[in-house]
């Protein structure tokens, strides 16, 4: 039976936009099925007692070394966000809007690109209506739809569910319940995938 990978991630999180832009051929390598699961790593923060990497010098410090390298290792673009740290409850309310809408695909790669790619404000909701009008869709909708009740109560129940299989900060990913924190594990994961692990 094909296993699931399941991938919870931020989008304010430089090692989730790392590791997301692996998942997918991971999971084609190991013929399993990816479920990108969006949640508040504010929320996630929080209820675990953890902290931001970028709230600790030595570790930005370390960081700013760290993820170029990865992305250098990857072949994949990546540039510091100069705005960062990011508020990303609306940028998360709107992953948990376009899974339920139909429309992730286009959201999902064009916020990590605005984010970790293109260096661009998303503090600024000007800035994120743009980035959503450059993918072809309806910023107004968005913001309309991030209010609703719905769409609230399915970021809450993903980022509460987290916290309750253990997770404290992101990327993290599920095989069955083995759980994987860090893109640097992202080698195991595809070896439980395939059934090497455990």
């Amino acid at each position: 039976m094909a296993r699931t990978l399941e991938f919870y991630f931020d989008y304010g999180s430089p090692y989730s936009y790392l590791a997301d832009t692996q998942v997918e051929a991971i999971a084609k390598r190991a013929g399993a099925t990816l479920d990108r699961k969006p949640m508040l790593l504010g929320g996630v923060f929080k209820a675990t007692g953890n902290h931001s990497p970028a709230e600790l010098p030595a570790k930005s410090k370390w960081s700013a070394f760290d993820m170029p390298m990865w992305a250098r290792h990857y072949g994949v673009p990546f540039k510091p966000n100069p705005f960062f740290p990011v508020n990303t409850l609306a940028l998360m309310r709107g992953a948990a809007a376009a899974q339920i809408d139909g429309v992730f695909e286009q959201y999902h790669p064009a916020m990590y690109k605005a984010m970790w790619v293109d260096g661009r404000n998303l503090n600024d909701i000007e800035e994120v209506a743009a980035v959503l009008t450059e993918a072809g869709l309806d910023a107004r909708k968005f913001g309309n739809r991030i209010q609703e009740q719905d769409v609230k109560d399915r970021l809450k129940s993903t980022t509460d569910g987290a916290v309750a299989r253990g997770v404290f900060g992101a990327p993290t990913m599920f095989v069955e319940d083995m759980m994987f924190f860090g893109n640097d594990r992202l080698p195991f994961v595809e070896m439980a995938l395939k059934g090497e692990l455990g």
